[in-house]
Order: C-alpha cells, then sequence, then structure tokens
C-alpha cells in the first residue's frame, strides 16, 4: 500500500506587488493554515517518508510550517520542475520515487496539483470526491491510497481517504 499526500501550498501573499510570483512569501492567513494543516497530519499519525517540494518560496514556507509540527524529520527534495508543473510533469516526478518510500508528500501549485488529485481519485469517500472536484484552495490537502507495487504504477486508481481544507481545521 502507498500512500500519497498532495499538497497546495497556503495563501501567498501579494502585499509587495515588486516581487516575482515565484518569490511571493506566505501571508500570514497561509502561515496559520500551514502550521494547522502540519497539526493535523501529525494527529493523524502521518509522517511522510520523503516529500518533493516546489521552490517557489510559498511551497518551502509551507513544507517548513509542516514538517515543523511533523513528529520526526521528513526529508525533501526542492524540485524547481514542480513550478508551473503540468499534472503530467507531477506524475512523472511521482514515479522516479524510490519504491522503499511508502508515504510520500507533494507540495506544489495549482491548477496541477488539484488536476492531478482529480484524475488519481477513482474511489474511496464520496463527499471528499465531490469537495475536491469542487475547488482546490491554498493549504488543501488530499490523501490518497494506492495498491501499486511501486510509485511508478501509479497511473490512476487511488482511493480518496480524505480531502481537507484549511477551513475544515478552523
Amino acid at each position: 500500500m502507498r500512500s500519497l499526500f498532495i499538497l497546495r501550498h497556503a495563501k501567498s501573499s501579494w502585499d509587495d506587488p515588486r516581487l516575482a510570483d515565484f518569490d511571493r512569501p506566505l501571508a500570514p492567513r497561509g502561515r496559520r493554515a500551514a502550521a494547522a494543516m502540519g497539526a493535523y497530519l501529525r494527529t493523524e499519525g502521518v509522517t511522510p517518508d520523503l516529500a518533493l517540494c516546489s521552490t517557489a518560496r510559498r511551497a518551502r514556507e509551507t513544507f517548513a510550517f509542516v514538517s515543523a509540527e511533523s513528529e520526526g524529520d521528513v526529508p525533501v527534495r526542492f524540485l524547481r520542475e514542480l513550478y508551473a508543473a503540468s499534472p503530467g510533469d507531477l506524475l512523472h516526478q511521482i514515479g522516479q520515487i524510490p519504491d522503499s518510500v511508502r508515504r510520500l508528500l507533494l507540495i506544489g501549485h495549482n491548477p496541477a496539483v488539484g488536476q492531478l488529485a482529480i484524475a488519481l481519485a477513482s474511489g474511496g469517500d464520496a463527499d471528499a470526491l465531490k469537495g475536491l472536484r469542487a475547488k482546490y484552495p491554498t493549504g488543501a490537502l488530499t490523501m490518497l491510497t494506492f495498491d501499486a507495487g511501486g510509485w511508478a504504477d501509479i497511473t490512476a486508481g487511488g482511493r480518496l481517504e480524505r480531502f481537507v481544507r484549511p477551513a475544515d481545521l478552523a
């Protein structure tokens, strides 16, 4: 069994219009949401074996808040390729993960993370699937499980365990 956690970066700040999109930090609301999502994962007993994270500032900061709440160190690979990636690009990166990794956290950007989550979720919680298809807000987390031999075998067929938005944790 493999578990994939797809997290959209938390809410970013638009306070400095001179900053490039890539360099925008988290807004105060985003920092609170990322910490809350990290606490949620800890409460659920989820510690990823590995995280793949976009190198955009808001994604790196989201990872920092989430991992600070983790029960143990979460190894991370920061990948520039996750910024402005397509769902296919994300799936390609997932397929490169060693089979020894059982629980993978992916932190990226919309629309790709939302589209990937929808494409991979073939069954599971009906209410969560409805919410996932409606909107993938900043800071939202999709929790999928797969009966797959390896990460390269994942193309669809994931069971949607949960779709959690920051507003659900308030």
